[in-house]
């Protein structure tokens, strides 16, 4: 079977993680003479028995996917697997790389030097909101990508940013590229896959459950060169998102605020834990001329 066929049908199932898809992928990649059947899957998937009943319905109806309809799904969409060469060569060498991405735009973006996450809290502050209208000018007028997830707040405020400063943005969400989440942000999720790029690892229609969004964060922070943390709790996603980038060896940026806010707990927090404090684009763009 054709690889990238494969790696669709894969993507199809449910019950079942990214993880798990790898090892079912990796298997049969080395075992090209073995049959693709369901009980080496769920073996090979370490499949929880209480998912066992929806991995076997989904295996069952991934099976029945053909080359035609593959070919038609690529009418509406993009799909870029671990196997391609032009898959993000920063998000390969994260743990636990997405099989396969699906997108919407301008995928040479993928492959941009200077590629920065700007993330920050959903709750966001006009002071976080300053910030971002203080830096965003500069990385685009030097050519520096905006990575964020549009979510509510500092996420849509960066996005926003970068497209009124004539810049580039990349958008990761949590959902399928035709599920609009946050509602507010469908013309401007729209706007981003025309005319920017829109990226996720979920098949078209996934609904934005609440487990997706720590996994779209390692992505966040896998595509990017560095991430910048505008405002952030102690316990939040933004600060999940920025511990993922200093343990893959990224740059971490972190804006100090007020130490009495929890918006700034996150990024004090950080900076303790090794980030560098920045309060300007300089700050950024110095370090990455001297790398």
């Amino acid at each position: 079977m054709d690889q990238r066929l494969f790696i669709f049908k894969l993507k199809h199932l449910r019950g079942i993680g990214n993880k798990g898809l790898l090892k079912i992928f990796h298997y049969f990649l080395n075992h090209p003479e073995e049959e693709f059947c369901i009980e080496t899957c769920l073996s090979l998937g370490c499949i929880k028995k209480n998912y066992q009943e929806t991995f076997t319905v989904s295996f069952q109806q991934a099976e029945r996917i053909t080359e035609n309809d593959f070919h038609y799904f690529l009418e509406s969409y993009s799909f870029l697997t671990i196997m391609d060469e032009d898959y993000p060569d920063r998000l390969r060498e994260i743990y636990n790389p997405p099989i396969a991405l699906f997108y919407l735009g301008n995928k040479e973006w993928f492959q941009h030097d200077h590629s920065l996450a700007m993330i920050g809290s959903r709750e966001s502050t006009p002071f976080g909101k300053q910030m971002i209208e203080s830096l965003v000018p500069s990385f685009c007028q030097q050519d520096v990508t905006i990575v964020s997830g549009l979510a509510k707040g500092n996420d849509t405020f960066s996005h926003q940013s970068a497209i009124r400063h004539q810049g580039k943005t990349i958008a990761v969400i949590g959902c399928g590229l035709n599920t609009f989440y946050p509602k507010e942000n469908q013309r401007l999720q729209q706007f981003i896959a025309k005319e920017h790029l829109l990226v996720s690892e979920y098949i078209p229609n996934t609904k934005p459950l609440r487990h997706h969004f720590p996994s779209r964060n390692r992505i966040i922070a896998g595509l990017s060169k560095g991430t910048c943390v505008i405002e952030s709790k102690r316990k939040s996603g933004t600060f999940i998102t920025a511990q993922l980038a200093l343990e893959e060896g990224r740059d971490v940026f972190a804006v100090p605020g007020n130490p009495f806010t929890d918006a700034s707990e996150g990024c004090l927090s950080l900076i303790q834990a090794g980030a560098k404090c920045i309060w300007k684009a300089e700050d950024i763009l110095e370090e990455w001329q001297a790398q």
